[in-house]
């Protein structure tokens, strides 16, 4: 059975803050209050319709034990009935998994971070790969990407590439991507056909804003110095790559994509605020064993997830047992919704098995 009192306290808070956004409240107020009811307009819609079913059901059972009505009528409103029932047990569905405990930071925007690993130039090879992997991924679904830093690869590929995916939702659909991937396949310097296996690791991390994680300027360590790398004639004129260091935590993060201090600067502190929003997280995370339970796998980053086998053309993720025969459609991106899909069902399987013991 679902929580009728729950319900009902979801759809008098909905009112009750649509009542004062009409109100004109003033504008922190208001930006508090529209985030508020955006996150609860989607359950209570739910709600709404689930109810509308069941009072369509009692108004067809009301119908049908008329002694006044027709034979024809009541085959017709049993017939509806029985529709109505199917309907309702989908709503019932649904509005379980709406009524989940919903993790704060799915609807942010994320930073993706590559790191290659063990396998040398084909690591860095693969760490290019899976980078590709999901700048096409975001761009089917309209989101947008750019690179705050990289190091390539002296073969191709990157030693390490840290973007900020923009969008709605980004993190929600990606944060099942953290861990260590492995590649198998022949390289292109390979002469005699041999299957190496390499590896990355990923790390999906939320964007924070300044509402989330607090920052003392006093607690920082700013660092100027000359770009290194490729770049231009600028990199060894100009003092433009930047990198922070949060004392308390010792958490350092390096920028020198941009020509421009500024900007790079700017790019170091939301990378930082990024870092110890994550670490934040984890750490409650931590704390909290029946939530680590219900994750899809247990977060280590160390942990190895999913495996690209190129000869056999086979993507296996390791966490729900999954193999789909289609490696060239996923690694283009095209796929990936085949794998993502299936691991955030799983995560939230687990929590309503979670719910009802």
């Amino acid at each position: 059975m679902l929580p009728e009192e729950k319900l009902d306290l979801i759809l008098r808070r909905y009112a009750e803050i649509s009542d004062r956004l009409a109100e004109g409240p003033d504008a922190t107020a208001y930006v508090a209050l529209s985030r508020e009811l955006a996150e609860i307009e989607d359950v209570a819609g739910a709600i709404r319709d689930y109810r509308a079913a069941l009072r369509e059901i009692e108004d067809l059972k009301t119908l049908i034990a008329d002694p006044s009505v027709d034979a024809e009528m009541r085959t017709l409103a049993e017939a509806e009935k029985a529709e109505a029932a199917d309907r309702v047990t989908v709503l019932e569905n649904q509005l379980r998994l709406a009524l989940l405990p919903k993790d704060a930071a799915d609807e942010k925007s994320a930073i993706l971070e590559i790191r290659a690993g063990t396998g040398g130039d084909e690591a860095a090879l693969f760490a290019g790969t899976l980078f590709r992997m999901y700048q096409r991924y975001a761009e089917l679904r309209g989101w947008r990407v750019e690179i705050i830093s990289a190091s390539e690869g002296t073969m191709g590929g990157f030693k390490e590439v840290v973007a900020g995916i923009s969008g709605r939702g980004v993190f929600a659909r990606l944060k099942f991507e953290s861990g260590t991937h492995r590649v198998q396949r022949v390289p292109e310097t390979e002469t005699q056909g041999r299957i190496h296996t390499s590896a990355a690791t990923v790390a999906v991390l939320p964007e924070a804003e300044d509402v989330d994680i607090a920052i003392n300027e006093a607690d920082l360590k700013i660092d100027t110095m000359r770009a290194q790398g490729a770049g231009g004639q600028h990199v060894n004129k100009t003092e433009s790559a930047i990198r922070i260091t949060h004392i308390p935590t010792n958490t350092i993060v390096f920028v020198q994509d941009e020509r421009s201090q500024h900007k790079n600067r700017a790019r170091a502190m939301g990378l930082l605020r990024a870092k110890l929003y994550d670490a934040e997280r984890q750490k409650l995370d931590a704390e909290r064993a029946a939530d680590r339970r219900s994750q899809v796998g247990s977060g280590d980053r160390s942990e190895r997830i999913r495996t690209y086998n190129f000869p056999q053309g086979r993507v296996t993720d390791h966490r729900i047992n999954l193999t789909l025969y289609k490696l060239d459609k996923v690694i283009t991106g095209d796929a990936l919704d085949e794998v993502i899909d299936p691991l955030i069902t799983h995560h939230q399987a687990s929590l309503l098995a979670a719910g009802e013991k």
